[in-house]
């Protein structure tokens, strides 16, 4: 594990977290200017992505999204035909789970001769979200490691390690990143440290809430408006009877747009007996999801989906959005959650389907022998949901 004195040497030699906040405001808005003026100024709407995409992954700005989708939707009414429009609908398509509809794009962009290697790019984050051929994306991403050495290779190869449940190895990719980043900018590293959170706080059989913790304190020093990362530590907090911890966490990201900022500021809130705001922030959390559901449905399936099977208190509409996202994109993962919350909705039926497609799936994978799968039966349901 990379040292704390390591970690801050690198850290002082990037810009300071809320600068690079303002800097990267003024240069979203900057970009909008000149694509207002020139649309199809060469590198311009992937500059807008780049921005929208930091917004909406850093600030917790979830409208980010609705202006990525503009970008794609003006490039397509004006020239529709591009291989650099197909590529960037595709990208757009692929950042909003609509996977089958990322996939078109990269035909139609190969049709129109894209370069291979930016289809592949895009096509290979594809495969991974959706759980597919996942020991060739390893010899790939792997390759790409040993030709570049570059972060964001690396926290790729971390993240398709850790859907392999390869953990050890997972763990050394994300710091080796932190070793290899000599760049400015703090994002890269926040964006490191919140990852390693994630892994030894949720992704590990037995969570080390200790080790996560670091790792998201460490991600919140770089850049202290990570939305995504005061949730975490938020949700440690609570469990740990920190409640206020937890409410002061999340109170400045209240304006973010996530909705699960309110969700977890009510549990805070109900956990300190002030049941008026939390009944407030569960309101503003409910009105929240269902907005973005509408929206972005495959792309926030799986965070709604969690938040009705637990304080949202909906575990038909949890359910139901649990399998949508396993029919979008058949991870381990994403069978894991929605066998979990049939089981939790009592439903032996769904329960006992979604356990035979992922045996089917996965069961053959070395990722399903330590899976919760590989050992579960419906019959730990109490009773049969309608």
């Amino acid at each position: 594990m990379i040292d704390a004195e390591q970690l801050d040497t690198a850290r002082l030699a990037t810009t300071d977290g809320e600068i690079a906040v303002v800097n990267l405001e003024s240069a979203r808005r900057r970009s909008w200017s000149r694509f207002f003026n020139d649309p199809m100024r060469e590198d311009l709407a992937e500059t807008i992505l780049e921005h929208e995409l930091q917004t909406a992954q850093f600030i917790g700005d979830v409208t980010a999204l609705d202006r990525i989708e503009a970008v794609a939707g003006q490039l397509a009414q004006l020239n529709t035909a591009s291989a650099r429009t197909a590529l960037i609908r595709a990208r757009v398509a692929s950042i909003l789970h609509r996977f089958a509809e990322a996939r078109h794009h990269l035909a139609q962009a190969r049709l129109a001769c894209a370069s291979r290697s930016d289809v592949r790019r895009i096509e290979m984050t594809i495969d991974q979200a959706c759980g597919v051929n996942l020991d060739g994306l390893l010899q790939e991403l792997r390759q790409d490691v040993n030709r570049s050495s570059r972060l964001e290779d690396l926290v790729a190869l971390g993240a398709l390690l850790a859907d392999l449940r390869d953990f050890i190895g997972a763990d050394r990719a994300y710091r080796q990143a932190l070793k290899v980043y000599r760049d400015v900018s703090p994002f890269p590293i926040a964006w490191v440290c919140f990852q390693l959170g994630v892994l030894w706080g949720e992704l590990v059989p037995e969570p080390e809430t200790a080790r996560a913790v670091y790792w998201y304190r460490n991600a919140l020093e770089c850049l202290p408006s990570y939305t995504r990362a005061r949730i975490h530590l938020a949700e440690i907090y609570s469990s740990c009877g920190r409640a206020n911890d937890a409410q002061a966490l999340l109170t400045p990201a209240a304006g973010s747009g996530d909705p699960e900022v309110h969700w977890r500021l009510a549990d805070a809130l109900a956990a300190q007996a002030k049941s008026g705001d939390a009944e407030a922030h569960m309101q503003a959390a409910h009105f929240g999801f269902e907005l973005l559901l509408k929206k972005h449905l495959l792309a926030f399936a799986d965070h709604a989906a969690e938040f009705y099977a637990g304080s949202g208190n909906d575990r038909a509409r949890a359910l139901e959005l649990a399998r949508i996202d396993v029919g979008n994109r058949p991870t381990l993962r994403a069978y894991e959650r929605a066998y979990a919350i049939a089981i939790g909705a009592a439903n032996r039926q769904a329960a006992s389907e979604l356990l035979a497609d992922a045996t089917e799936r996965w069961g053959d994978t070395r990722a399903f022998a330590s899976s919760s799968l590989a050992v579960s039966r419906p019959e730990e349901c109490k009773g049969q949901a309608a």
